[in-house]
């Protein structure tokens, strides 16, 4: 289950916003956290592909490594978050088709150790909070960007 969810109405087709999303190098467009994605091996959004994560919290920088564990084009966008060995998230994105477009569903699974929840707090913050208002960020950017193609 989820620790955060949040949902959008977007003017655009579950294809559009899937090529979004699953185009996790410009994933910096939209994130406030995200710097930078790069494909590990020349992969791409296909299941399994790795990639490497850069993020920023005010001047605390780090990176991440990301595998993709779900991807269903106009419908479902999943990946893992590690750091080496630790665990720390699973972020998804489930596409919905409405009538007037669709609707895109971003949620986010904390899976770090209890401990380091704690450990990290000073340098990262309270994810919880952190993390509901970045989805809402990036949500809000992914549909500009999304309506904005639609129309051009």
């Amino acid at each position: 289950m989820p620790d955060l969810t949040e949902t959008i109405a977007v003017d655009a087709s579950t294809d559009a916003l899937y090529s979004l999303v699953s185009d996790l190098p410009r994933m910096s467009e939209w994130s406030p956290e995200c710097t930078r994605v790069t494909w590990s091996a020349g992969s791409g959004p296909v299941l399994g592909a790795r990639f490497i994560g850069h993020n920023r919290v005010g001047l605390i920088r780090w990176f991440t490594f990301g595998r993709v564990v779900a991807a269903e084009p106009g419908r479902r966008f999943t990946f893992h978050i590690t750091f080496g060995p630790i665990p720390i998230s699973l972020w998804e994105y489930k596409l919905q088709p409405t009538p007037d477009g669709c609707e895109v569903t971003e949620s986010w699974t904390d899976h770090r150790p209890r401990g380091l929840r704690h450990l990290f707090r000073p340098f990262f913050g309270d994810r919880v909070p952190r993390n509901a208002d970045g989805i809402h960020t990036t949500l809000t950017r992914l549909k500009s960007a999304a309506e904005a193609s639609t129309r051009a």
